[in-house]
């Protein structure tokens, strides 16, 4: 062996579980970004306390500037570091190591990864220091200090980079042949993800270089072209998790009981389609702005949208269905429902994907689309319905997708024992009953016309009284709990992945064939991957009836829900 392939050969290891040579410059940016991205996660929770002690109007727990305050700084590292942190470890991990290849310019990995905790740093200083209490929208007249949308952009110049060493390590793969066939389904979906972040990216230095030069009052800023521009950001990044969440239930499924792809054409075409039209559910943000005219609106959230709606229904089934197909081919054919009964309900792993599955499809899903509808919007349009709706897509759906896949990328690229095991394996329950609850409650008195973002409802400065339905006062007791319950569940998680990060005991030989606490089933015993053969073909023959059943389910569920609020909005109407 020459000295440049034992250079090479020296910057990879080989997973002694899946098999798969991983490179360890990408490992380590992996690791990382999965750290801050926890960190950022910690400080939304703390926040979301504030807001829901805040919220809760029994306890009304902060005076006004600080809730604003708290809010401002939830949204942000909710939805923007955290995610987007962890989703750069989902691009590492999707395009070098699961395609066997070498990281391409490392070096400019570690630039983008400075640039983008420089630009989290930044924000959440401005936050904090009170220089940009201007919430996550950030809507013009209201203006922060300009170092605020210059840390945005630096975070956001970070992860365009990040995008582009994901889509080189790609070409890389493909060059140097490290890989057969088609990129592997996660990949894909991966790639999907780095598509819409660069769509999504790009209106974003569109619309926050016009404002940074505005805070500094070099020019000026028309507000509805701000909104415009903006929700091209601020709705397409949720979409970035839509396809980065998607592609871990497919890994999840595989790496826990041997999910089966039903078909690939099929997934990846589904995958297309939100490239192709999720960016246009941005318009339902705007749907009572009286700048854009009614056909652009119809368009825009009703027929070209349901390609998106669809791509999500596609993916709705086909996971489902490859999980029970994976539990079939492990032996589990009795009955309609025994892959689901005696599927690995105590692995985090597992629980942590159907949970997300479940959340993000039959609560996120059905009110997504029901009031992304223009003559519906106008009943949820600035009341709870809507964070209602984004706290079981974003949270419910994406961050615990991504804590359920924590539980593997602890022991396969840290190498650690997930610490806490016991805990672990209660807490994606926890955390999934809290959002839940705190979800649907928020979504209930966002009917009885609770305004969000208010920070008291009561109106107790307002000039005339203000009253809501009772019903509202038992609403806010379930809304106040379940978010305890769900910020219990965060903190569950973040106390498992620190201690087990910076303390956890090593992954040995020894210790997975004692099957010793903290290592997830698919870890003990990853099961076959299979994707096709005379045993999938058999299997397949039999179909999923289980799955056709709760999809169904689903639809009824839907098809009752939208009859509801048109029925409701017929009552406010006065139609009939």
């Amino acid at each position: 062996m020459n000295t440049e392939s034992q250079s090479l050969s020296a910057n990879f290891r080989t997973c002694s579980i899946t098999g798969i040579r991983v490179d360890k410059k990408a490992e380590l940016l992996i690791k990382v970004n999965a750290v801050v991205a926890v960190v950022c996660f910690l400080v939304g929770v703390l926040a979301a306390l504030g807001l829901v002690l805040t919220r809760w109007q029994a306890i009304h727990l902060l005076p006004a500037p600080y809730y604003y305050r708290f809010l401002t700084a939830h949204g942000l590292n909710m939805l923007i570091f955290f995610i987007i942190f962890f989703e750069m470890a989902v691009l590492y991990f999707a395009g070098p190591v699961v395609l066997n290849s070498r990281l391409p310019a490392p070096k400019v990995g570690w630039l983008a990864f400075l640039l983008m905790v420089a630009g989290a740093v930044l924000v959440n200083v401005m936050v904090f220091s009170g220089k940009a209490d201007v919430l996550f929208t950030s809507y013009p007249p209201l203006k922060a200090d300009p170092n605020y949308y210059l840390g945005i952009i630096l975070f956001a110049v970070g992860a365009l980079i990040v995008c582009g060493i994901f889509f080189a390590s790609l070409v890389v793969a493909k060059r140097e042949k490290s890989y057969e066939g088609s990129v592997p389904l996660v990949t894909f979906g991966a790639l999907t993800a780095a598509i819409i972040a660069v769509i999504s990216l790009l209106h974003g230095a569109a619309i926050y270089i016009p404002t940074w030069l505005w805070s500094m009052d070099v020019m000026g800023m028309d507000p509805q072209l701000y909104r415009l521009i903006w929700w091209g950001l601020g709705h397409s990044s949720q979409q970035i998790n839509v396809a980065a969440m998607v592609s871990v239930w497919y890994l999840l499924a595989g790496l826990t009981v041997g999910g089966v792809v039903l078909n690939e054409k099929i997934s990846r075409t589904a995958f297309v389609l939100y490239v192709l039209f999720i960016s246009m559910a941005s318009a339902h943000h705007l749907l009572v702005d009286p700048g854009m005219g009614p056909a652009w609106k119809v368009w825009n959230t009703s027929y070209a949208m349901y390609l998106a709606v669809l791509a999500s229904m596609i993916h709705g089934f086909t996971v489902p269905a490859g999980i029970e197909l994976g539990q079939r081919l492990r032996g589990f054919t009795n009955g309609t429902f025994e892959w689901l009964r005696k599927a690995p309900w105590t692995d985090p792993g597992f629980s942590g994907l159907v949970l997300s599955v479940i959340i993000f499809g039959f609560l996120g899903g059905i009110t997504g689309v029901t009031i992304g509808t223009e003559q519906i919007n106008i009943m949820a349009h600035n009341t709870l319905r809507i964070p209602g709706h984004f706290h079981v897509t974003v949270v419910g759906g994406t961050a615990l997708a991504f804590m359920a896949v924590t539980y593997y990328v602890l022991p396969l690229i840290f190498q650690k024992r997930v610490a806490f095991w016991a805990m672990a394996k209660v807490q994606p329950y926890v955390f999934a009953a809290g959002i839940t609850l705190m979800s649907m409650s928020m979504t209930f008195m966002g009917i009885f016309g609770v305004p969000r973002r208010q920070w008291d409802i009561t109106g107790s400065q307002a000039p005339f009284p203000i009253e809501f339905h009772p019903a509202v006062n038992l609403l806010q007791a379930f809304f106040g709990i379940g978010g305890l319950i769900a910020a219990l569940g965060g903190l569950m998680f973040i106390a498992c992945a620190v201690v087990t990060v910076f303390f956890g005991k090593k992954v040995t030989a020894q210790s997975i064939a004692n099957g010793e606490s903290g290592l997830p089933q698919g870890v003990l015993n990853l099961p076959s991957q299979t994707h096709e053969g005379s045993m999938v073909s058999r299997v397949h023959k039999g179909g999923t009836p289980g799955t056709v059943i709760l999809v169904f389910i689903f639809l009824a569920c839907f098809v009752v829900y939208y009859f509801v609020n048109w029925k409701l909005l017929s009552f406010l109407w006065k139609i009939g």
